[in-house]
């Protein structure tokens, strides 16, 4: 079956795979795996890391298979997914360096006991409080694109396709939601 479906075009195989043909995954499989793979590994350097992002990639792009355009080619589209993916896998690390950066953890035990200062540990509880207000608080497209963005750590492209929204309806909402959160904070 696989051998007739290489010869359909992207259009035909998406129209397979939305009424529920698994050969036609496969066959997307097959003719984009490894060109969306390489993508990504020259994108971020890390073979295995590559390899997770590629399986993140195609999950994401087949849970939106209906937004694609049959006319772009498949491989144009699931790039772009991955190229997101590489840039949320960045945002991750950066985030995950700076804390190791931080404060070696063995330090940390000479520095300090077991628990946190009560003082502190009642101003941290406060502060969460006072966001988690204010993010309620937001009218409801901002919060939930904060929720999913921010809370989640659900992608760009899997917040849009999970509020039925385009990719940029999603930055804009974002900014727009950050902007209203600092200024709720602050005042």
């Amino acid at each position: 079956m696989t051998a007739d479906l290489s010869q359909l075009g992207d259009r035909e195989l998406a129209a397979l795979a939305l009424v529920g043909r698994q050969e036609a995954y496969r066959e997307f499989l097959a003719r984009y795996k490894a060109p969306v793979f390489r993508l990504i590994r020259s994108n971020i350097g890390d073979e295995g890391e590559a390899m997770d992002l590629t399986q993140e990639s195609f999950v994401a792009g087949f849970a939106a298979l209906a937004r694609y355009d049959g006319e772009r080619p498949f491989r144009v589209w699931i790039s772009r997914i991955a190229l997101n993916k590489c840039r949320d896998w960045a945002r991750r690390r950066a985030v995950r360096a700076f804390f190791t950066r931080a404060l070696p953890l063995e330090s940390a035990y000479d520095v300090a006991g077991d628990s946190p200062a009560i003082d502190v540990e009642a101003s941290d509880r406060a502060e969460l409080a006072r966001v988690q207000k204010a993010i309620v608080d937001l009218p409801a497209k901002l919060r939930e694109v904060i929720v999913l963005r921010g809370v989640e750590e659900l992608s760009q492209s899997e917040t849009a396709a999970m509020l039925g929204v385009s990719e940029k309806t999603v930055e804009t909402r974002l900014y727009r939601a950050r902007a209203k959160l600092r200024s709720m904070l602050d005042a």
